[in-house]
């Protein structure tokens, strides 16, 4: 939902910019959206604005058809069908926002982007690594400090199937061994708790029993750098595709790419969707059915390969 370059909402009048900063009050004090999402929603938001304040006078002015030719613009730029959905996305939910709350002015305030679909866009599938890729992948050899360190990161990731912003954010009580399971909390703060694999509880031990050469010593976070701060995203990215590299994984390695693969690979041997959705922390089915396209080829497969009536035959 990136444009460059973002606009200032300090520089609109007060007519759009305030609803806008209850908005993002909004996300980041009662939904407990990340300062990067409501960023992006702001950003959005502020171009909507802009284009807007050429034809309007606020928010509340704004008529459908405003949005459809604030549509169609985003089309001339040749923006992608998924940008321009996100972007009127954004626009949808601060209406939806402005009317919950009793901010609009009138008492019967009508959505005006409420039916105003983006252009249609295929979703692509998901990219994972398969089961022999990950087995090389996690070969990683325990004779450095650093290489324990990701491993343990990595093994957990796919073991558990975590988002990365999940896998930095884990504190050390979060974690039961005893038990094999870790909480999380996910988007909007949810909590789940989610199981452990041994190989990723035996990597952890691992890691454990050097991570004080890494930490202070009031320090709660699991994954530390090198400097003895909380591991951030950008350097577990690096981490992974340095890895990748090394282990000569034919694709780039990167965190989602292993909560993909653990999300397939589940649902390949299970065929439990819910089971999947509740692991992933999906709060609807929609986000975990992509998986299904996933699914269906490895079942494709295996059926070409055992149903005597699917084998091609030469006599």
């Amino acid at each position: 939902m990136s444009d460059n370059p973002a606009p200032n909402i300090s520089d609109l009048s007060d007519n759009w910019r305030t609803p806008i900063t209850l908005f993002s009050d909004y996300l980041k004090f009662e939904r407990q959206y990340s300062a990067h999402t409501v960023n992006q929603y702001v950003s959005q938001l502020g171009f909507a604005a802009l284009y807007f304040s050429k034809l309007c006078d606020d928010w509340f002015s704004v008529q459908g058809e405003h949005i459809r030719r604030y549509s169609m613009a985003l089309r001339s730029k040749q923006l992608s069908g998924r940008t321009i959905s996100l972007k009127l996305s954004c626009i949808r939910s601060l209406y939806k926002f402005l009317k919950a709350k009793n901010i609009a002015k009138q008492a019967h305030y009508h959505n005006p982007a409420v039916g105003i679909k983006g252009p249609k866009f295929a979703k692509p599938l998901p990219k994972n690594l398969d089961v022999d890729q990950m087995a090389r992948l996690l070969e990683i050899p325990d004779d450095e400090p650093l290489a324990i360190r990701d491993k343990a990161m990595m093994e957990l990731m796919y073991s558990s199937g975590l988002r990365i912003s999940e896998l930095v954010g884990a504190n050390l009580q979060d974690i039961s061994a005893a038990n094999g399971e870790i909480l999380v909390r996910g988007k909007g703060n949810k909590e789940r708790l989610i199981p452990v694999g041994s190989k990723a509880l035996n990597a952890l031990k691992k890691w454990l029993i050097i991570r004080p050469q890494f930490a202070n010593p009031d320090e709660v976070a699991v994954f530390l750098s090198s400097k003895k701060n909380r591991i951030s995203v950008r350097q577990v990215r690096l981490r992974m595709q340095e890895w990748g590299i090394k282990q000569g994984i034919s694709s780039q390695v990167h965190p989602h790419k292993l909560r993909h693969s653990f999300a397939s690979h589940i649902l390949e041997s299970s065929g439990d969707l819910r089971a999947v959705q509740e692991l992933l922390g999906h709060s609807s089915l929609s986000a975990t059915q992509v998986y299904t396209h996933l699914d269906f080829q490895h079942l494709a497969k295996v059926y070409d390969n055992t149903h005597p009536r699917a084998k091609k035959r030469t006599d």
